[in-house]
């Protein structure tokens, strides 16, 4: 029997695992989604240091997809900091609009972040907020902005990290919450999709620092670590692969097929979880 029960348990965080990777890069809510899983196969699998952990695979593997966009901004804020290479001047700006689009969503997640996740974290709650993330879906599917990397401002900036900090809730989509805020701002779609990536990456990377020791102390750690690196592995393989296939809809402006899922599963788990 316990052979058994370890092999349910691997499969059970190997779901949550493909569930938080196919889920982060689109706008269908990655937490809502754990959330639901959860509710569905009865895992106990609480708490922030989990999804914590899980997230970071899915960071890791951002950062593989734009590795070379991070390698061009580090480079060229290098340069024109201590070379003085004004030719390289938006991609200091970028740079400068990411940090002022991190500042809400790191107060907010710091001061409140734990106790929304928790006081939040009911499927009604999901339920209601993927409706909100349909609509905000549908509002945004047929926009075509004008502005490019080097066209955004501060007050761009500032909107799209608002936005994003009303993501914390779970069943709003992080990158749903960006791209439409990047979006209704008046950037192109493929300005709007490398933004709203390039600043998970902060904010994730910084979530993942500030909750190391509660990680380190989590007693599930030490009896559930295979189970752990499953689901680590599987949401970094699937992160890629679904952000690769996201960024191919984007281009084809396809954001409508989101809307109707967050719409359908919205209304099943309301009338059924």
């Amino acid at each position: 029997m316990d052979a058994l029960s370890n092999l349910w348990t691997l499969i059970q965080y190997l779901i949550l695992g493909v569930v938080q990777g196919v889920t982060e890069p689109i706008p269908v809510s990655s937490s809502g989604h754990l959330i639901i899983v959860r509710e569905l196969f009865n895992i106990e699998a609480r708490g922030l240091s989990f999804e914590i952990f899980v997230n970071f695979a899915s960071l890791l593997a951002v950062m593989l997809i734009y590795r070379k966009d991070i390698v061009r901004l580090i480079v060229n804020t290098w340069k024109f900091l201590f070379k003085g290479d004004k030719t390289v001047k938006s991609d200091f700006m970028f740079v400068i609009y990411l940090v002022i689009a991190t500042i809400p969503v790191g107060v907010i997640g710091v001061l409140f972040g734990d106790a929304l996740g928790e006081a939040l974290s009911g499927t009604n709650v999901v339920g209601i907020t993927l409706l909100i993330t349909a609509l905000s879906l549908w509002i945004i599917r047929n926009l075509r902005g004008r502005k490019q990397d080097g066209d955004l401002s501060t007050k761009d900036a500032i909107i799209v990290g608002l936005v994003q900090s009303i993501a914390v809730t779970p069943g709003i989509s992080r990158s749903g919450a960006t791209i439409v805020a990047s979006m209704l701002v008046g950037m192109k779609k493929e300005t709007a999709l490398r933004f709203s990536f390039l600043l998970y990456i902060p904010v994730s990377l910084g979530t993942a620092i500030l909750e190391i020791p509660e990680i380190a102390k989590d007693p599930a750690m030490s009896y559930l670590w295979a189970p752990y690196l499953v689901a680590f592995i599987a949401a970094f393989i699937a992160t890629y692969f679904a952000l690769k296939w996201f960024m191919n809809i984007m281009r084809h402006g396809k954001l409508e097929y989101f809307a109707y899922y967050c719409v359908v599963v919205g209304i099943l788990v309301l009338i059924f979880l």
